[in-house]
C-alpha cells in the first residue's frame, strides 16, 4: 500500500546521489531506449576517450566524449601542462573528427568556459552557436560550439525499418 498525503496524492521522495546504482542505470537506459525506438530514433549512446601518448607511453592528453543520436559530444579535453602549446589539443580534435568522418554523424558539440580559451576552438574550425553569460563571474561564461560534418547522408541516430 502506498502512503498518501492529505490531498490523496502518492508520497514521493527525491534523493541526491553521487552515482546511480547499476540496477537503476539499466532500468532507466532500457526505458529510454524503448521510448526513443518507438519514435524511430536510435539512442546510439557510447562513451569513449582518445588518449595521446608519447613513444615512452607517457600520457600527454585525453579527450573524453560520447556519441548520442547523430552527434558526438566532447565532455572535456586535457593536455598535460608540460606539453601545452605544442598542437596536441588540435591533434586530439582532428583525430576525433577523422575517426567519425564518413560514418553518418551530423556534428561534434562542445561547451567551454571563458577561461578555457574559446578562441582555440574557433581556430580548430568550430562555430560558436551561442554564449550563456555568467553575470556574477565572467570567467565562467559558457561558449557553445559546433562543427558539422560534410557528409551528404546522416545514418546515425535513426532506426532503419526492415
Amino acid at each position: 500500500m502506498q502512503n498518501r498525503n492529505r490531498a490523496g496524492k502518492d508520497m514521493t521522495t527525491i534523493k541526491f546521489v553521487d552515482k546511480l546504482s547499476d540496477e537503476i542505470e539499466e532500468k532507466m537506459r532500457e526505458d529510454l531506449v524503448r521510448y526513443e525506438s518507438s519514435h524511430g530514433i536510435d539512442v546510439n549512446y557510447k562513451r569513449f576517450a582518445l588518449v595521446l601518448s608519447d613513444d615512452k607511453n607517457n600520457t600527454l592528453g585525453v579527450l573524453n566524449a560520447f556519441t548520442a543520436f547523430a552527434e558526438i559530444y566532447i565532455d572535456d579535453m586535457w593536455v598535460d601542462s608540460q606539453h601545452r602549446k605544442k598542437g596536441y589539443g588540435r591533434q586530439l580534435l582532428v583525430d576525433l573528427e577523422n575517426h567519425f568522418k564518413g560514418k553518418g554523424f551530423n556534428n561534434i558539440n562542445l561547451v567551454t568556459s571563458a577561461f578555457n580559451a574559446p578562441e582555440f576552438y574557433k581556430k580548430c574550425g568550430f562555430t560558436l552557436e551561442f554564449i550563456r553569460e555568467n553575470v556574477k563571474n565572467s570567467k565562467l561564461t559558457k561558449f557553445f560550439f559546433i562543427k558539422y560534418f560534410d557528409d551528404d547522408v546522416q545514418t546515425q541516430g535513426i532506426l532503419v525499418n526492415e
